[in-house]
């Protein structure tokens, strides 16, 4: 079956979910895997590798520019995907979607191309305090060569960005506000149909970055009413090295090429260039053809489920983790806003994170520790990191019981 075809909804099920992903089935270290890292990258299910043995079974060729029938397949394919992905996050047309290597090159897409050209010196730029590097560090190169300003919005001891101190920050110096869908390290779900509006009074664009958005939420780019919308394919069952950038169709059609080279061109000549149109100026080379449709064979992947049903299953498991970490004596869960995604972020009083996640890897579960790419929240909360449980669908109860059961062997050895 091909994996852009329209398949049924089936009742969601994480056992049977489990079923679908071969790597989870492995012993480490001795111990049945417990694949708790899920904020970092998502596991792929079997639909997902066998697009990708596929493609390069079958059809491997480059795109648009071959005259023979692997290349006019794997042409097919190539955009079929673009299609595909375009239409699961509700994109009025696939032309806005851009093959980019992941959120990272995405956000930085926008930092060259719309605001080396739109941003000048005195305007400012708001991030929140909970964004990923990837967030902070392509603006504050921007503004270090242009002479803007970036200025972080703060956050409340919850975890959540402070509306009134953004209220505040807006003014019609501030060009850009950059926030992200979902804190990779805190789980905090920032309330986007507010934020926007509030940037739209005073003119300012907003750039959301979707990494962790994509992964537990069916986006809709239209309802978000954002400017900018990045995410990674391996966040969302996909493939590494793949992801893209949705835009408003105005701001593609006046922003310049990120790089330069193939396909991103009508006519080269040395008394001059033309360049091509969305989305195709800004996807030059040969893209990650095998990744583009393996992640389209994510989303169809997904469709087959209620995401409704998904989500609440994260959140089950994120709210009996939050009752079971009760049992632990001195741990400190960081980020306690209500609204949250499935991601939980703790210490434990004299221990350090990076000796808890190595001890937990001996006994099979796999967590992540350390400032989770965000040391200017790590900052605001005064620690050097956190230990990271980061559930998805594949997820259940057993797997956090293996948690605790894990952590409490953990700690008496460290004790």
């Amino acid at each position: 079956m091909s994996a852009l075809q329209q398949v049924s909804i089936r009742p969601f099920s994480a056992e049977q979910v489990r079923a679908d992903f071969p790597i989870l089935h492995q012993d480490v270290n001795g111990h049945p895997l417990v694949y708790l890292d899920n904020a970092a990258t998502t596991q792929k299910p079997q639909p997902v590798i066998d697009a990708i043995v596929d493609y390069y079974s079958r059809y491997n060729s480059n795109v648009h520019r071959g005259a023979h029938a692997l290349a006019d397949l794997a042409t097919k394919k190539f955009e079929e995907a673009r299609e595909c992905v375009a239409n699961a996050i509700n994109s009025p047309t696939s032309s806005q979607l851009i093959w980019t290597r992941g959120t990272t090159e995405a956000i930085n897409l926008v930092a060259h191309s719309w605001g080396k050209t739109s941003l000048s010196a005195n305007d400012v730029i708001l991030v929140s305090e909970l964004e990923h590097h990837s967030n902070i560090v392509p603006w504050q190169l921007v503004a270090d060569e242009l002479g803007a300003t970036v200025k972080a919005i703060p956050v409340s001891q919850s975890g959540a960005i402070d509306l009134e101190s953004l209220a505040t920050m807006l003014d019609k110096n501030v060009k850009l506000v950059a926030v992200n869908h979902i804190s990779n390290a805190l789980g905090t779900i920032n309330p986007l149909e507010k934020i926007v509006p509030m940037c739209r009074d005073t003119g300012a664009k907003v750039l959301v970055d979707g990494a962790q958005g994509i992964a537990h939420f069916s986006v809709d780019v239209q309802a978000l009413d954002c400017d900018f919308y990045a995410f990674s394919g391996h966040k969302v069952f996909g493939p590494t090295g793949i992801g893209a950038l949705w835009a408003k169709q105005e701001l593609l059609d006046s922003m310049q090429p990120y790089q330069g080279g193939g396909e991103m061109i009508e006519t080269v000549s040395f008394s001059g260039t033309t360049f091509n149109s969305a989305p195709y100026k800004f996807e030059a080379g040969t893209p990650n053809i095998a990744g583009a449709i393996a992640l389209a064979a994510a989303f169809a992947y997904l469709s087959q489920f209620d995401r409704v049903e998904m989500l609440a299953h994260e959140q089950d498991l994120l709210a009996y983790c939050v009752k079971r970490s009760a049992e632990i004596e001195g741990l400190q869960r960081i980020g306690r806003e209500k609204n949250s995604a499935a991601i939980f972020s703790f210490g434990v009083d004299g221990t350090h994170p990076a000796d808890i996640g190595v001890l937990l890897d001996q006994q099979g579960v796999a967590v992540r520790t350390g400032h989770h790419c965000a040391q200017p929240l790590m900052q605001r909360y005064n620690i050097p990191g956190t230990v990271r449980a980061s559930f998805s669908i594949y997820n259940t109860r057993a797997d956090v019981d293996c948690l605790f059961a894990s952590l409490k062997k953990v700690l008496g050895f460290l004790r």
